[in-house]
């Protein structure tokens, strides 16, 4: 029952701590806050009985908590937020979270618990199956390259000009792949990294493709690099991940990855090409993902004062 006890504080801080920065209009801080702790309760609704300390039904609400959290996360995230969920609908759980040992009414939103989507911590690895490699040139590695699910479209704004400092807006247009129109809610997670594949900005995933034809994936979405151009350390590169959902195996995968270095960084129309995962953001053991002629094309735009 301790157990219990501490970890519900820990939650409710959380919780409240994501609900006060939303109040507030501190939205990046609030997504970062009901991000973390969408992801704490999802691993917990996720946990095996004999390591758990809450009881199954329980456990379900976790995770719808998890959900909503999810759900707001992305509503702050989106152009239209208003249609999304909203800051007083995630105010209702608080009394759910707070009495979640006694909690016995029906959850107030018409939402599921993500459980079918497996959860790793960060860094955590799994020895996945070895899988067929879609792609001509043999099987796939069994790699770490599962993902916490949760709902894409974590955009964030531009950063504020400075005088002399240039930033950089990247339209991701579309994606070709063989096999495009078999992708299950594909999107794309937009890093930074330096030589050693250490983030230099946020992690940024974008929504889900806006549509497939014949064989492109379309995203037409914008990613605002989160830091100025003269910043970015010598030998820095932006990776561009392609994931999408594997129901037979129930995680989110990375199908294949792309990146741009500091000298692509120029305005206009850019072709990139695609490269078999595991992602290598050290790029020192690269595999072109297929001799076909596909790959990422995105287009730059760079904004100076």
């Amino acid at each position: 029952m301790g157990d219990q006890s501490k970890t519900l504080q820990k939650w409710n801080a959380s919780f409240k701590k994501g609900t006060d920065f939303d109040s507030w209009g501190q939205l990046v801080e609030a997504i970062d806050e009901y991000q973390i702790l969408a992801r704490q309760l999802q691993k917990e609704a996720q946990s095996s009985a004999n390591t758990s300390d809450f009881t199954e039904d329980q456990k379900k609400t976790i995770g719808k908590i998890a959900t909503c959290l999810e759900l707001r996360s992305a509503a702050l995230q989106s152009t239209q937020s208003r249609e999304g969920f909203q800051l007083e609908d995630i105010k209702k759980l608080e009394p759910i979270l707070d009495n979640l040992l006694t909690f016995n009414k029906e959850f107030p939103f018409d939402v599921q618990p993500v459980p079918l989507r497996r959860i790793l911590a960060p860094g955590e690895e799994e020895n996945l199956e070895v899988e067929e490699e879609e792609e001509e040139g043999g099987a796939g590695v069994g790699s770490p390259d599962s993902f916490p699910a949760r709902v894409p479209g974590t955009l964030l704004p531009r950063l504020p000009s400075e005088p002399g400092m240039t930033l950089l807006t990247i339209r991701i247009e579309k994606i070709g792949l063989k096999d495009a129109g078999q992708c299950i809610d594909p999107y794309v997670t937009v890093s930074v990294k330096d030589l050693n594949g250490i983030d230099l900005t946020p992690v940024q995933d974008t929504p889900m493709a806006s549509r497939k034809e014949d064989t492109y994936v379309h995203f037409n979405v914008e990613i605002e690099i989160q830091k100025h151009v003269e910043k970015l350390t010598k030998g820095a590169a932006i990776f561009f991940e392609f994931k999408h959902y594997k129901p037979k195996k129930r995680f989110t995968s990375t199908k294949c990855f792309a990146f741009m270095e500091m000298d692509e960084i120029k305005p206009g129309q850019i072709v990139i090409e695609l490269y078999r995962k595991p992602t290598d953001f050290k790029r020192k053991k690269l595999q072109l993902l297929t001799k076909k002629p596909l790959y990422l094309h995105l287009l730059q735009t760079l904004h100076k004062d």
